[in-house]
């Protein structure tokens, strides 16, 4: 098989095309029906045919799927046909390790990611509801959560550059008894994941500090860690764990006594490793870094990410979960742009970026490793977290959110987490913790 890349797409040809056309290949009579066939089942069958051929090392059967699998996908057709583009791409990467004599394809990851202006990056977050969902309802979980403290200090550990707290300092700027003093602590390395920013933490700090001074909350940034690190973080599981978890101490985070202190976890914990540290229960790296967070004892902790199970070992597993979990963006976005728009490509991109580490790498490689909301839950409970159900002024605060954007966009309570649904599909949760017991709400 050789393939060939322009732009963001793949295409792909056979050596042997014939190889589909002879009854006596192991591609059986009815994957060759789907041939241009956009209906969603038959996809998912035909990926989990190749994946079951990879993993059987059966290289000629997954270049004959791949070859159907590519005169269905178009990524700039419906949105089967786009994801389908992405998760052919991860696909072949996959394959390259198995086959590399068969297949003209390093296998490292090779979408090229643009880094954003903060304006472009400001766009990109109001695309859709997927990020202002978490941010809309952590604002207000932790505006409730610091009422009648003088000096808030949040540790941010979220991908998308601090966008989420112009909202919150407008929000505390309001406040009747004034403004607290604000600190917000990031650290220095972040995982290597869309989106990217062409400008530094500090420069993101310096903008916050000048909104800040602008409606007259006392302001402050600090970068932990050493800020070259922002750069050079390799893509692995253990990154957060390695670089982070020495900082996670009061005396590294300058915390004060005086200080009420955030967590905030956005769209972050999947980057801790979840793979138990040999026969100690709740050895995993994510479950040390979470005790490491309870010991801080803030006021208040805010879990966001994702509401998809991607943590299984199995290839086919992870496959049929991601396709039916990553439709919901690309079917998302047909509602309102175009099929050709440059920004509707670009954010697909990103996703494809996801689903090629998911599919196409094992091991520290795939730092993609998300858990369900009920399963975060579960771990938060046994760190010693309890959870804070949402208060119904956030309720009314989400769904005035949710009425900016289309119809299909909905929201639902599990137990104590909110859900953010498209189309009655889970996508996005949305939960609140305090340490050692203690009860609330916000």
């Amino acid at each position: 098989m050789k393939t060939e890349v322009r732009g963001n797409a793949t295409s792909i040809s056979l050596r042997n095309p014939s190889l589909f056309n002879n009854p006596q290949n192991s591609l059986s009579g009815a994957l060759k029906g789907c041939l241009g066939s956009l209906d969603g089942a038959c996809i998912e069958k035909l990926l989990l045919h190749c994946a079951n051929a990879l993993e059987g090392n059966d290289g000629t059967l997954a270049q004959q799927v791949m070859w159907v699998l590519n005169n269905v996908a178009s990524l700039v057709g419906d949105p089967n046909q786009r994801l389908t583009s992405w998760f052919l791409r991860a696909l072949i990467s996959r394959a390259s390790k198995v086959c590399p004599t068969a297949m003209n394809f390093d296998g490292s990851s090779t979408i090229q990611r643009r880094q954003m202006t903060v304006t472009e990056l400001a766009a990109y977050v109001d695309l859709i509801p997927w990020h202002r969902f978490g941010f809309c309802a952590s604002n207000s979980a932790i505006y409730k959560a610091v009422e009648g403290c003088s000096k808030v200090h949040i540790l941010d550990l979220s991908i998308t550059h601090c966008m989420q707290w112009p909202t919150l300092i407008d929000a505390l700027a309001k406040r009747p008894e004034g403004p607290p003093s604000l600190k917000i602590t990031v650290p220095s390395c972040r995982p290597v994941v869309p989106p990217l920013l062409n400008v530094s933490s500090e420069e993101v700090g310096i903008r916050l500090c000048n909104f800040a001074k602008f409606r007259d909350v006392p302001f402050e940034f600090n970068v932990i860690g050493d800020t070259s690190s922002e750069i050079t973080c390799r893509e692995s599981s253990d990154f957060v764990f390695e670089a982070l978890l020495s900082h996670l101490t009061p005396s590294m985070l300058d915390i004060r006594d005086d200080e009420a202190l955030v967590i905030n976890c956005q769209n972050w914990l999947r980057y801790v490793s979840d793979e138990q540290k040999g026969s100690v229960k709740d050895s995993s790296p994510r479950d040390v870094f979470l005790r490491a967070i309870e010991a801080l004892s803030p006021c208040i902790v805010v879990v966001v990410d994702e509401d998809c199970d991607l943590s299984a070992t199995s290839l086919t597993a992870r496959i049929t979960t991601c396709f039916n979990y990553l439709w919901i963006p690309f079917d998302a976005l047909e509602t309102f742009l175009p099929k050709d728009s440059c920004q509707r490509m670009e954010y697909e991109s990103d996703i494809g970026h996801k689903i090629e580490n998911i599919i196409g790498f094992e091991g520290f490689q795939r730092i993609e490793r998300l858990e369900s909301g009920v399963k975060l839950s579960q771990r938060m409970k046994n760190a010693d977290f309890s959870s804070l159900p949402f208060c119904e002024e956030t309720i009314n605060e989400l769904k005035s959110l949710l009425d900016e954007h289309a119809s299909g966009w909905g929201m639902k309570r599990e137990e104590d987490m909110l859900v953010l649904t498209w189309k009655g599909h889970n996508s996005v949760f949305a939960t609140a913790w305090v340490p050692g017991g203690l009860e609330g709400m916000v």
